[in-house]
């Protein structure tokens, strides 16, 4: 019981920490960990993710928004496009083919992995994305924003362009989640980072908060049906919320590229699992 507990609250410092760094949630880390390393049943494996959601969200958010890190205007806009999606989702669960859904997802992750790579390869320095132009509704919703870079010692100023696009990925994001039951985490810092053009460290800070609120929602459902152990969920938020703390103050020292170094693999694994998943490979 013991060496349980300890395993928990290790595992979930570390999910905690990376989520927090990447504005993933830890979901994705947590579950294949549950399910493959100890044998948990995919199930409890997932309420326990939801709960590793809500933790990370929490811990973190409290230290991006001490540091004025997120973007809070653009996470309450566009959290609208994915709690409708997520409804809508789960409104058409069972009418369209999984496998269908799962093929053209992991396009589009693979896709944006593409664009990271080359992000990485030709804006290895950068900051803010040059060349944005002035969007519309970013400037009558005030979305534009500045964060001051502790790696680079210096206020950035950044504004958002193609607000539409992120509203529309957003849209898609929720769809995800309620139709596959996926965590939504990297599709939105995709639709912030690659679609509107924000810089990756509020990209990821938003996501966080973002995250909290669409997981929150879910809970209860988890919760009521039973596949929340709190023997798993317990030990594993604990250790979530301290990891997120760490890895908020840790990702504010990074340089962006080396960020994009720890997310490439992950979206790469996620687009490489979602394709296999709509050919009917499990792994």
């Amino acid at each position: 019981m013991i060496s349980q507990l300890s395993l928990m609250l290790v595992f979930g410092v570390l999910a905690g920490t990376l989520g927090s760094i990447l504005g993933i949630g830890g979901g994705m880390i947590v579950t294949p960990i549950l399910t493959v390393a100890l044998g948990l049943d995919i199930k409890y494996a997932i309420g326990a993710s939801i709960v590793v959601v809500i933790a990370t969200s929490s811990g973190a958010t409290i230290s991006f928004l001490k540091d004025e890190m997120l973007n809070l205007r653009v996470a309450m806009f566009l959290e609208i496009a994915t709690t409708v999606g997520a409804i809508l989702g789960a409104a058409l669960n069972g009418w369209v083919p999984k496998s269908v859904l799962y093929v053209l997802f992991s396009l589009l992750v693979l896709n944006s992995c593409v664009k990271m790579i080359k992000k990485l390869r030709h804006q290895s320095g950068e900051t803010a994305p040059t060349g944005v132009n002035p969007d519309y509704l970013a400037s009558k919703l005030n979305l534009d924003g500045s964060y001051y870079d502790k790696a680079l010692k210096k206020e950035v100023n950044y504004q958002v362009s193609h607000v539409p696009g992120g509203f529309l990925m957003m849209l898609a994001a929720g769809l995800a989640s309620g139709l596959l039951g996926i965590g939504s985490g990297a599709f939105k810092v995709i639709a912030m980072d690659n679609i509107m053009r924000m810089p990756l460290k509020p990209s990821s800070a938003t996501s966080n908060l973002m995250m909290g609120v669409t997981a929150a929602a879910s809970a209860t459902v988890y919760f009521f049906n039973g596949t929340i152990l709190p023997q798993i969920a317990g030990p594993l938020a604990l250790g979530v919320v301290f990891g997120a703390m760490i890895g908020s103050r840790i990702m504010q020292h990074l340089q962006p590229k080396i960020i994009r170094i720890i997310f490439i693999p992950i979206l790469l694994y996620l687009g490489i699992q979602m394709l296999l998943k709509g050919f009917g490979v499990t792994i």
